[in-house]
C-alpha cells in the first residue's frame, strides 16, 4: 500500500507535495518562490505538520548531498531558513532538531562551500529568539566543528580565510544562542571555553604574524574588508562582555594556557594586546578577578624562565592601569605580597643560580634576565600603586617597608657573606619598589603620609653603609616632601644669583605640617647630618641632600625650621672644617659647596638684606681665593679640587655668630641660632652597622663647651663616657620594658577577667574618681574672698592654700 502511494504523486501527503514543488527541474533556476509561499502558509496553518516538513526536507538534503547535487542542497537550506524565520509555534523545537541535523551534515562535508552554507544557516538560526525553551538540545558538535574551522589550514589563502571566518561566525552564533538562556547548554563550562577561546586567540595571533611581514598591494586592498582577526576580536569582546562574575575564571584560564603553550609571554606584545581586549571588554567590577588570575599564574610559573615571568608581570602592569577605572579588588595587600614574594625568589635565583635547592640545576639562569624581571616587578608595583586611593597607597608603603630587612631589635637578617648579599639586594629592590610607589604621591597631611612606624624604619635604612641604600632613602623622602613639583628645579647644585628665575611654587606652611616638623624635625636633621658625613657619598648623594634641604625650606618651613636648618648646614660645614672623620678632599669640598648653595638659597627665601649680604660676601671671597669650595667647581664631571684644605682663610667660612646677629635683628631666635647643632643619640645607632656615633657626639659636646664664652661661669659638666651612655640606654630600656609589661597586664585583665570582677574594679575606680572630681569642683567653684579677707591673715591664722590641679594625683583610668 505504501509503495503504491509512493509511486503515485497524487496519493502522497500534502506536505510532501508542497516540499517537492519548491524544487525546480533545473537547480540553477533557484527556489520556486510561489510554491515556497504556499509551503510557508501551510506550515503556519498546520503547525503540527512542521516537524514532518523538517524531517522530509532533511531527508532530501541528505540524499542530495550524497549524490553531489549541491544546487538542490542550497535550495533546501534556503527553504529551511525561510520556514525558521516565519514559524514561531510551540512545535518548532522538533523542526529545529531536523534543521540542526541538516546543518551538521553540511559542516561534516569536506566541501568548503557546504561548510560555509551550513554556517550561514546556523548564524541565521542563532539570531532567532525562540518562544519555547529546549531542555535537551546540545551544541557540543557545533562548538567542536566551528573551532576546527577556525584552525583551517587549507592550501588556498582565500578559501582558508573564508573557512576561518565561517568558524568564527559559527562560534559567535553558538555564544549568542546559549549565553543568555539558562535552559540551554552552559557555554561557560571549561569543556567549551577550552575550545572557543583558543580558536579566537589563534586568529588574533595569526594576524600578529601577518602584520609583522610587509603587506603586498593586494593584501592592502583586501584589508579594507573584514578580516578573521577583526571578527575574532569582535567575537572575543562580545563573549567577555557577557561573562558574569562566576564565569570570568573559566574564560581567562584558556587564555593563560594558550599563551603558555605557544610561548607568547616572551615577546609579550600579543599577551598585552589580549589582556587589553579582556580588561576593556569585561564589566569593570570584575577587573580584580583578572588581576587575581594573573597573579595566580605568576605564582604557578615561579620556576619558569625569567623572560616568561617578566612577560606576565608586564601584562599585570598594563592590566592594572586599566583596572583603575573599576576596582583592584579587596585583597590589595595580597597583590603586593605576591609581587614582593616573586622579587625575593628572583633574588635567590640570581644568587644561587638554581630554581631549587639542588646544587646542579637543570636550567641555566641568566643574571641579566633576572635583573630584567626584577625591574619589571618594580615597575608593576608602581603601576598598581598609582591606581589606589591615598589611604590604600599609604598602607602599601607601610607594607613594603615592613618587608625591608634592617638590623634592628625585631628584624633578624641573614648572616654570612651570602646572607649579606641577599639582604643588600633585597633592601635595594624593596626600596626601589617603595620609591616607585611614592613617586607622584600627593598628600596634604605629612603626619598621615609619613607615620612614625614608617618613618622610623625608613630613616634607619639611611644609616646603612651601602651608598645606594642611602640614596634611595633620600629620594623616597624627597618624593614625599615635594608636593608642588619643585624637585626638578633643584636637580643641580648651584649658587644662583636670583632664585626668581626658578619660578618656585611656595605655599604657606599649614598647621599639619608644623605639627609634623615639631614631632619629626630633629629626627630628619639628624639623619641628614649623619648621611652627609659618609665617605662613600658621591655627587648624586649631595644633590639629593641639597634637594631635601631646599624642599623642606619651601614645603615645611616656619621660622623655627629655618633657624634649625641653618644650624644644621653650619654643623655640616664644621664637619668638613674639623675633619675628625678623615674625609677625602672631594667630600670636604662637596660639604663646603653644599652649604654654600643652600645658604645662598635660604638667604634669598628669607629676604633679610644683612643675611644676604653676608652670604654674598663669603661667596665672593670663595670665588676669588677658593673656587674649589663652590658647587660650580665641585659638582661637575671633572671636579677642580685642591690638594689640601689645611690653610683656608677664615673669610671663606660662614660664621655662626654673624648669621645669628643679622637674623636676630630681623626677629629670628638669635639664642637658638648661636647654639651649635648637636644630633641626638638614639637606640638605632647601637644597632646600625657603622662606627658608633657616641664618640662623635661626646666630642661635639666638648667642642661646644670649649668654644663657649660662658665657660668660666658654667659648673663642671659630668664627663660623658661610653659607660654613662650605656647605663642611660639600659635604664631607659628597662623602664620602657616595665611600662610595656604593665600595659600588657592591664589589657590581658580586661580581655580574660570575668565581667563581675571588671565591674567591681571599675566601680571602685569610679567612686575614687567622683571624690576627686568633687574636690576639683569645690576648688574651682569656690566663691571669691570677701574684701575683708586680709583680716583673717592679720590674726595669724594659717591660710588654706588650694592645691593646683596639675599637682593632683589622678587615678590611672582618668589619665590619657
Amino acid at each position: 500500500m505504501y509503495g503504491v502511494c509512493g509511486c503515485c504523486g497524487a496519493l502522497r501527503p500534502r506536505y510532501k507535495r508542497l516540499v517537492d514543488n519548491i524544487f525546480p527541474e533545473d537547480p540553477e533556476d533557484g527556489l520556486v518562490k510561489t510554491n515556497m509561499e504556499k509551503l510557508t502558509f501551510y506550515a503556519l496553518s498546520a503547525p503540527e505538520k512542521l516537524d514532518r516538513i523538517g524531517a522530509y526536507l532533511s531527508e532530501r538534503l541528505i540524499r542530495d548531498v550524497g549524490r553531489h547535487r549541491y544546487g538542490y542542497v542550497c535550495i533546501a537550506m534556503e527553504a529551511l531558513d525561510q520556514l525558521l524565520m516565519a514559524c514561531h509555534c510551540q512545535s518548532i523545537n522538533l523542526f529545529v532538531e531536523s534543521f540542526l541535523k541538516m546543518v551538521a551534515k553540511l559542516l561534516e562535508s569536506e566541501k568548503p562551500n557546504l561548510q560555509i552554507l551550513g554556517t550561514n544557516s546556523f548564524v541565521k538560526f542563532a539570531n532567532i529568539e525562540e518562544d519555547t525553551p529546549s531542555y535537551h538540545r546540545s551544541y557540543d558538535f557545533f562548538v567542536s566543528r566551528f573551532s576546527e574551522m577556525c584552525h583551517s589550514s587549507h592550501d588556498e589563502l582565500e578559501i582558508r580565510t573564508k573557512i576561518r571566518m565561517s568558524g568564527i561566525k559559527g562560534l559567535q552564533g553558538v555564544v549568542r544562542k546559549t549565553v543568555n538562556d539558562e535552559l540551554q547548554a552552559n557555554i561557560w563550562d571549561p569543556q567549551h571555553m577550552d575550545k572557543i577561546v583558543p580558536s579566537l586567540l589563534f586568529n588574533l595571533q595569526h594576524a600578529e604574524e601577518a602584520e609583522s611581514r610587509s603587506p603586498s598591494p593586494l593584501q592592502a586592498a583586501e584589508k579594507e574588508k573584514e578580516s578573521p582577526t577583526e571578527l575574532a576580536e569582535r567575537c572575543l569582546r562580545e563573549l567577555l562582555g557577557r561573562a558574569a562574575y562566576g564565569n570570568i575564571k573559566n574564560a581567562i584560564k584558556p587564555v593563560l594556557i594558550h599563551l603558555d603553550n605557544h610561548s607568547l609571554w616572551e615577546p609579550k606584545t600579543f599577551a598585552i594586546r589580549c589582556f587589553k581586549i579582556i580588561m576593556y571588554s569585561i564589566q569593570p567590577q570584575h577587573s580584580h578577578l583578572v588581576i587575581q588570575q594573573l597573579l595566580g599564574h605568576l605564582d604557578a610559573n615561579s620556576k619558569s624562565a625569567a623572560t616568561v615571568r617578566a612577560g606576565i608581570v608586564e601584562v599585570l602592569s598594563e592590566a592594572a592601569v586599566i583596572a583603575a577605572s573599576g576596582s583592584v579588588g579587596p585583597t590589595v595587600l595580597e597583590v603586593f605580597n605576591t609581587l614582593l614574594r616573586q622579587l625575593r625568589l628572583s633574588i635567590d635565583y640570581e644568587l644561587t643560580g638554581s630554581y631549587d635547592c639542588a646544587i646542579v640545576s637543570t636550567k641555566i639562569i641568566k643574571e641579566h634576565e633576572e635583573r630584567m624581571f626584577q625591574e619589571a616587578v618594580i615597575k608593576t608595583t608602581g603601576s598598581f600603586a598609582s591606581t589606589l586611593p591615598t589611604y590604600q597607597r599609604s598602607e602599601v608603603m607601610l607594607f613594603i617597608m615592613s618587608k625591608v630587612p634592617l638590623p634592628s631589635l625585631h628584624h633578624a637578617i641573614d648572616a654570612g657573606k651570602a646572607g649579606e648579599n641577599r639582604n643588600r639586594l633585597t633592601q635595594i629592590m624593596l626600596l626601589k619598589s617603595l620609591l616607585q610607589v611614592s613617586t607622584g604621591f600627593q598628600c596634604s597631611n605629612m603626619l598621615t603620609a609619613l607615620p612614625s612606624s614608617f618613618l622610623d624604619r625608613l630613616l634607619s635604612a639611611a644609616l646603612m653603609e651601602d651608598a645606594d641604600l642611602r640614596l634611595f632613602v633620600l629620594e623616597i623622602l624627597i618624593s614625599f616632601i615635594d608636593r608642588h613639583g619643585n624637585r626638578p628645579k633643584f636637580s643641580t647644585i648651584s649658587t644662583i644669583n636670583d632664585i626668581s628665575v626658578l619660578k618656585l611654587k611656595v605655599d604657606k606652611c599649614s598647621r599639619q605640617d608644623t605639627v609634623f616638623m615639631k614631632k619629626h624635625s630633629q629626627q630628619l636633621y639628624r639623619h641628614i647630618y649623619l648621611t652627609s658625613k659618609e665617605e662613600s657619598n658621591v655627587q648624586p648623594h649631595y644633590e639629593a641632600l641639597y634637594s631635601m634641604l631646599a624642599l623642606i625650606s619651601i614645603e615645611l618651613a616656619n621660622e623655627e625650621v629655618v633657624v634649625d636648618l641653618i644650624r644644621l648646614v653650619l654643623a655640616v660645614q664644621e664637619i668638613a672644617q674639623i675633619n675628625e672623620d678623615n674625609l677625602p678632599v672631594y667630600n670636604r669640598c662637596a660639604l663646603y659647596a653644599l652649604g654654600a648653595a643652600y645658604l645662598n638659597l635660604i638667604s634669598q627665601l628669607t629676604t633679610v638684606p644683612a643675611f644676604c649680604q653676608h652670604i654674598h660676601e663669603v661667596l665672593e671671597t670663595r670665588q676669588k681665593e677658593a673656587p674649589y669650595l663652590l658647587p660650580e667647581d665641585v659638582f661637575v664631571e671633572t671636579p677642580r679640587l685642591t690638594k689640601s684644605l689645611d690653610h683656608l682663610v677664615p673669610e671663606v667660612f660662614f660664621r655662626q655668630s654673624k648669621i645669628s646677629e643679622v637674623l636676630g635683628g630681623s626677629g629670628y631666635n638669635s639664642d637658638r641660632l648661636s647654639t651649635p647643632y648637636i644630633p641626638q643619640l638614639t637606640e638605632e645607632d647601637r644597632l646600625s652597622k657603622r662606627k658608633s656615633i657616641g664618640e662623635t657626639i661626646s666630642l661635639q659636646v666638648e667642642v661646644e663647651s670649649r668654644n663657649s664664652p660662658e665657660k668660666e661661669e658654667r659648673a663642671p659638666a659630668e664627663e660623658i663616657t661610653y659607660e654613662t651612655l650605656k647605663k642611660a640606654i639600659v635604664d631607659s630600656v628597662a623602664v620602657e620594658e616595665q611600662e610595656r609589661e604593665r600595659r600588657r597586664l592591664v589589657v590581658e585583665k580586661f580581655q580574660k577577667a570575668p565581667f563581675e570582677e571588671i565591674a567591681a574594679h571599675c566601680g571602685a575606680r569610679a567612686s575614687l574618681l567622683q571624690s576627686k572630681l568633687n574636690q576639683i569642683f569645690e576648688i574651682t567653684i569656690r566663691p571669691p574672698p570677701s574684701p575683708s579677707g586680709t583680716i583673717t591673715a592679720a590674726y595669724g591664722q594659717p591660710q588654706n592654700h588650694s592645691v593646683p590641679v596639675y599637682e593632683m594625683k589622678f587615678p590611672d583610668l582618668c589619665v590619657y
